[in-house]
């Protein structure tokens, strides 16, 4: 592809510094791999500004050279000679937007914790990567091997791809190690959020990092405004300015943008906000929050409490009795609830796309008491019973309501109000900012970093939005104009995820 100015000049750079660790992506090629430990490189830049398309083209370029990509999910035989890359991401929320996107990635966490093969499985998992021949397993019919090789065509995940041939963590990994092997090549995307910790355990693994990020987001929470790529020399430092996504004639990124005037105040970002609005429907300026809109994307806030509040309502507007959930009501994963003895289940769960931060649609009650029937957005296949305990809470409530408390599983929170905070890594195709909230912290005159706190916060809940932008300038709900409904969600439901009683 024909890269801009800025693209040339960051993937020049990188090249230059895996031809030092002995990796030649000009001709295609692996040298004799150096001793250099340590290599840290930054490429910084803001939405669309074209990192991702950056990253997967030098993922590309590394696997055409011979490299091999680490996904976390399953690891083959170590070789002297092999040469290894792992993309990665601090939260399952920001590696799922790269998986969408094309890009095998996994978290930190995944890469530092891999799971063993049954043997007769690491055949099959050898298959899926093209290294070995069609296997024959027990129990496993060729329908089930197709399904199996389709879903690993268009995923990349080995558990995913057992667990669509119908098969069970439980039956195919039979325990977990730390890692000890270390890796060559590590791309992190979102380092904005990369905190210390995970930073040194990277450094421990990784002869090569590079690290991709957006310094005008928001950084990890404890660090005060600090971001990992901060202290990598300026030499070592590309920045992107270039914008890319949507053929670069998007409002809702010429806004983003306009944050980085040191002289622009909230007023004044809102007069630009409704006078974009009166030319491009891609922004609107909203006098009340669009019930409609909150069951499929979450109304972004800034404190906890109004997104509590928000909830009440939201619910509150379509009569959801207090007691239980209705169908078409949306939630959002909060983690997987279960004792480290129990990973296997974890596994199945993280197949289905329960990973932490997924967004999902209350369906039903399950079969098996503390069961919920979920549409998880997005997933390859997406409708699925699981054991759930979901918390649902209420103003004024110091512990929230639980309708639905299995033993262990997957943690829900309410879908239809989020945090800024919480939605960094995520995308949705309409998003709906609460200004108020923004207005209390521009009238506090915080700031992070030397930056002010609201433009951090506005940077990084209008860049959620893919298609269209609703600035919400008032404390009002407008009320729905149709009922809750999953009709546009697939009716066909999965195999119940059971998980065993604790021992």
């Amino acid at each position: 592809m024909e890269y801009s100015d800025d693209q040339a000049v960051a993937f020049d750079a990188v090249a230059e510094a895996l031809l030092s660790a002995g990796i030649d992506l000009k001709n295609d090629s692996l040298l004799p791999q150096s001793d250099n430990k340590n290599k840290i490189l930054a490429i910084l830049g803001k939405a669309g500004s074209g990192k991702t398309l950056l990253l997967a083209n030098l993922a590309e370029s590394l696997i055409n050279a011979g490299v091999e990509l680490i996904s976390g999910d399953y690891e083959g035989k170590p070789r002297k000679d092999r040469r290894t890359l792992a993309i990665l991401a601090p939260t399952n929320k920001a590696a799922s937007v790269l998986r969408n996107r094309g890009v095998q990635a996994t978290t930190i966490h995944r890469i530092l914790y891999t799971p063993m093969y049954d043997p007769e499985y690491e055949k099959f998992s050898e298959w899926l990567n093209g290294n070995d021949d069609r296997p024959v397993i027990e129990g496993l019919n060729e329908i089930a091997l197709d399904r199996a090789a389709l879903f690993f065509k268009n995923n990349k995940s080995i558990p995913g791809a057992l667990a669509a041939a119908g098969l069970r963590g439980s039956d195919f990994i039979i325990g977990w190690k730390r890692r000890e092997e270390p890796l060559d090549i590590g791309f992190i995307d979102e380092s904005s959020m990369l905190d210390d910790r995970q930073f040194e355990d990277l450094k421990e693994i990784f002869s090569t990092l590079v690290l991709f990020g957006d310094p005008a987001q928001l950084a990890p929470v404890g660090q005060s405004g600090a971001m990992a790529f901060e202290n990598v020399p300026k030499s070592r430092q590309c920045h992107l300015t270039r914008v890319h996504r949507q053929a670069g004639d998007s409002p809702i990124l010429d806004l983003a943008h306009s944050l980085s005037d040191p002289k622009l105040s909230f007023q004044e970002f809102e007069r630009q906000i409704e006078a974009i609005s009166l030319k491009d429907d891609r922004v609107v300026l909203s006098q009340s929050v669009q019930c409609d809109l909150m069951a499929r994307s979450p109304v972004l806030v800034w404190r906890n409490a109004t997104r509590i509040r928000l909830i009440q309502a939201f619910r509150n507007a379509y009569d959801a009795p207090v007691d239980r959930l209705l169908s078409g009501e949306p939630l959002i994963c909060d983690g997987i609830e279960l004792p480290m003895k129990h990973r296997k289940k974890r596994i199945d769960l993280e197949a289905r796309g329960l990973i932490k931060g997924a967004q999902c649609v209350y369906l039903g009650d399950g079969r098996k008491p503390g069961f919920s029937r979920l549409h998880v957005i997005g997933a390859e296949d997406p409708q699925v019973s699981a054991a759930s305990i979901i918390k649902i809470e209420a103003p004024d409530q110091e512990e929230p309501f639980i309708p639905f408390a299995a033993h262990m599983g997957a943690a829900f929170v309410h879908g239809s109000a989020c945090t800024i905070h919480k939605a960094q890594g995520s995308q949705w195709k309409d998003v709906q900012v609460f200004a108020p909230d923004l207005f209390v912290a521009a009238k506090m005159g915080r700031e992070e970093a030397g930056i002010p706190l609201w433009k951090r916060l506005a940077y990084v809940a209008i860049t959620r939005a893919i298609d269209r932008l609703y600035w919400v300038k008032a404390y009002k709900l407008a009320r729905p104009t149709t009922p809750l409904h999953t009709d546009d969600l697939r009716s066909q439901v999965s195999n119940e995820l059971t998980l065993e009683p604790l021992e």
